[in-house]
């Protein structure tokens, strides 16, 4: 896909945001949020009994309020300042209108005793402070110190603020709580501003409302901070020019491109599709694509089908092989298929599965065969739930997952024939049997019908209220199948439309999924990989 002539493939799109990112952040920063910025610095906070830097600072322990010297005395320096670029004024701060109050500053276990403000950068800023009533000189409504809960608080008016400019509050306390001597906690300075925007730009001023922002001497940035942001842009805007305009298209070694269309057995579609997506990512600089959808995997009958239909299609003759199609199937294929060629990938492991509500966590490989020959119909007849009748909810006909456990759990004897067309048909009174066309749909049915037994692929079973049958006691894992004590497993084969070529994606696949990386994802969903096992081309467990 081209835009304005750049081709938007995964790097491109990087480097596009790796120049708008820094772009927006700059806007962000420096126009929204610093339209209106109030900020503090805590210039001094120490103890007057501190007497580590002058042996007479001891004079100033001994300082009294209302005829009781102080308990610990400190001294607190606070700046506050405008650090952003535009004016603010008392309608900024966020606080109710009849509150004159515009910042807090909170002293935990300690006591203000008395403050005065002792630099303000514009002299006018002094009647925020101070006003004359009946001839007296008095702090205004908004300026003040307070004990609230045994916390000490300075409030600071709503003082109208240029950029840039300031005032500083120097203040004394003396300690209420804590233990003696103990460090104090830090003062909590609580205020904020709206970010001042018009009603058109509405939604930013929203986003804009700022807490009080704790500032440092540097408002932006040092001159030596300000060249290395500027060198830092220009790498930035040369590196993705270079990958925007003049792309380098790097390969890992075995990657090959094209569309690869896979199909066959739904009890193996999660891992394969793990598979294909880790492989077209790794692979994306070639362009290899393996679409996946609802309809890719049905059953191992079905899949076969459609690789003769693509070869048939492709006009496939002689040796030559289909370069884009793979199928997979449990088990090897019933049919005469000359022209498709099976290579064994894993041998997986399946499960029964049957409701909670039917009381059953383990069955013998008889009973098991006696449920799927009718001879047993309630559960209560394994010693399961009492009066409970069984419906064995079957794959339909073509499934590899239904063949395997025909041919190695019921000994070579087929499944009965559905009664019904609709798994919600079944009487729930009597036994009876049905059918679904994938995994998905089977555990489904299983999961909604109290005396539903089903079977699947083992990591394909969701936590909820489905049970994993054991079988004469050995539940369903790779180490009962190993040991010959687990009877219900299937070698999965790989089969393509004659040899694929070597530079075909199909190829490629078919290598990262026995040989790289795609059997370590085989593995992850509780397959064995033929190339772990004693003959990989066999691929039967020891």
């Amino acid at each position: 896909m081209r835009t304005l002539g750049v081709e938007l493939n995964f790097n491109n799109v990087v480097a596009i945001f790796s120049v708008a990112i820094p772009v927006l952040a700059f806007v962000w920063e420096f126009v929204v949020i610093r339209r209106k910025r109030l900020g503090y610095r805590l210039q001094m906070d120490t103890l007057a009994t501190d007497t580590a830097h002058a042996p007479s600072a001891d004079v100033l322990a001994r300082m009294r309020d209302d005829g009781h010297e102080l308990v610990e005395p400190s001294f607190v320096l606070v700046r506050i300042e405008n650090a952003g670029w535009r004016e603010i004024v008392p309608g900024d701060y966020l606080t109710p209108p009849d509150d004159k109050t515009g910042i807090r500053v909170l002293f935990r276990d300690r006591r203000v005793v008395g403050m005065a403000v002792t630099e303000l950068s514009q002299p006018t800023l002094r009647h925020f402070f101070v006003t004359t009533r009946d001839g007296r000189t008095q702090e205004t409504d908004g300026f003040g110190k307070d004990w609230e809960d045994g916390v000490g608080v300075i409030r600071l008016p709503k003082v109208t603020l240029n950029p840039g400019a300031h005032y500083k509050i120097l203040a004394v306390l003396e300690r209420r709580g804590g233990n003696a001597h103990a460090s104090f906690p830090p003062p909590e300075f609580q205020a904020a501003v709206t970010g001042g925007m018009d009603h058109s730009f509405a939604w930013v001023r929203w986003l804009a409302r700022l807490k009080l922002a704790h500032t440092e001497s540097h408002t932006f940035a040092s001159r030596p901070a300000v060249g290395g942001l500027a060198l830092l842009a220009a790498a930035v805007l040369v590196q993705a020019s270079l990958t925007l305009f003049f792309p380098a298209k790097p390969a890992p070694l075995d990657c090959v491109g094209g569309t690869l269309y896979l199909s066959g057995s739904t009890a193996f579609a999660p891992a394969v599709t793990a598979a294909a997506k880790e492989y077209t990512k790794l692979c994306s600089a070639k362009g290899a694509h393996i679409p996946v959808d609802d309809g890719t995997f049905v059953n191992s009958t079905d899949g076969i089908t459609r690789l003769e239909q693509a070869g048939a299609d492709a006009g496939i003759k002689g040796n030559d092989g289909l370069r884009n199609r793979i199928t997979f199937s449990d088990g090897l294929s019933q049919g005469k298929h000359d022209q498709l060629l099976p290579r064994p990938v894993v041998y997986t492991l399946f499960t029964l599965v049957v409701n909670e509500d039917a009381q059953v966590r383990n069955l013998s490989l008889q009973q098991v065969r006696d449920i799927y020959a009718g001879k047993v119909k309630f559960w209560s007849q394994v010693g399961g739930k009492p009066g409970l009748p069984i419906h064995l909810i079957n794959r339909n006909v073509g499934s590899g997952t239904r063949n395997a456990l025909e041919q190695r759990v019921l000994g070579n004897k087929s499944v009965p024939a559905a009664k019904v067309a609709d798994c919600t048909a079944l009487n729930e009174d009597q036994y009876g049997v049905c059918e679904v066309t994938g995994t998905d749909s089977l555990l489904q049915a299983v999961s909604k019908d109290p005396g539903g037994i089903g079977y699947s692929e083992v990591s394909s079973v969701p936590s909820g209220n489905l049970v994993k049958l054991e079988i004469d006691g050995m539940p369903p894992t790779l180490v009962g199948v190993e040991q010959g004590t687990y009877p219900y497993w299937q070698t999965e084969y790989a089969y393509t439309f004659g040899e694929p070529p070597a530079g075909s994606i199909a190829a490629a696949f078919l290598r990262y999924l026995t040989d790289q990386g795609g059997k370590d994802i085989l593995r992850e969903y509780g397959n064995r990989p033929c190339s772990e096992t004693r003959y990989p081309l066999v691929c039967r467990p020891t």
